[in-house]
């Protein structure tokens, strides 16, 4: 049967995947919690579930491709943003089905993108945590913080516009100072980033765990004594069966 991933490209599959590589983690995830058995592969940074034993293929942005095709998968699944166009048109030039998910930019986008891999794919009934997650996360409260939230240092790199992770906070009642920037990673310098504070347009630092990890030593000292808040990346930037303990985690 031939499906379309969220990019429109063909995905021809021979009935039910039954060997899948997944190169995105939250994928993984996902796939793991809701289609136990089929995870043939998986990235290193694939940490959840934490019982997960399947063989590694490097990363997601450089990918052991010939390990991937040593295991013989009937699926990978991949994501627009942490996978290379490259390496996703390398695997499909040798047979292999890829379903790409579009990066979303929006709770509801995510678990919408994910409802379809999971019963068109898999041909699965919704799964619980779906439908739990869909309902923690459906409403967008009144704003209660104004939040600046750094991914990277040496250089900063903050959250801008359209970020699955600028979604979750506003979500839960944050709303992030870069939210209508032209780019959706901004590279702003220190001092910008200290005004924001400085002027009261922002009252509360955001720092998460990954993918650069943020800790109460490495981060606020660069923002003396501003209010800050240290959060699972997890919780913030993962798609999937995570969302239902982040909405309850992601008390700011």
């Amino acid at each position: 049967m031939t499906l379309f991933d969220d990019l429109g490209e063909d995905v021809p599959l021979r009935g039910r995947p039954q060997r899948v590589v997944s190169m995105v983690p939250s994928l993984t995830e996902a796939i793991a919690v809701s289609v136990p058995g089929v995870l043939a592969g998986a990235t290193d940074y694939c940490t959840h579930p934490s019982t997960l034993d399947v063989p590694r293929i490097g990363g997601s942005k450089y990918p052991k491709l010939d390990r991937v095709f040593e295991l013989v998968p009937d699926l990978v699944l991949a994501n627009s943003e942490e996978n290379r166009p490259e390496d996703v048109e390398r695997l499909r030039a040798n047979g292999v089905p890829v379903w790409v998910m579009e990066a979303a930019a929006t709770v509801p986008q995510a678990l919408a993108s994910l409802r379809r891999i999971l019963t068109q794919a898999f041909d699965l009934a919704e799964p619980e945590w779906l439908v739990h997650a869909e309902d923690l996360w459906r409403e967008t409260p009144p704003v209660r913080r104004r939040a600046v939230v750094p991914v990277w240092r040496k250089p900063w790199v903050i959250l801008g516009r359209d970020t699955f992770a600028g979604d979750v906070l506003r979500r839960r009642g944050v709303s992030i100072v870069y939210g209508e920037h032209k780019d959706r990673y901004p590279r702003p310098k220190l001092d910008e980033l200290r005004s924001w504070f400085a002027d009261g347009t922002a009252d509360l630092l955001v720092l998460p765990d990954e993918p650069y990890e943020f800790t109460a030593g490495d981060g606020p000292e660069a923002f003396p004594e501003v209010p800050y808040t240290l959060v699972s990346g997890r919780y913030l930037t993962w798609y999937g069966p995570s969302l239902v303990d982040a909405y309850h985690d992601l008390r700011l």
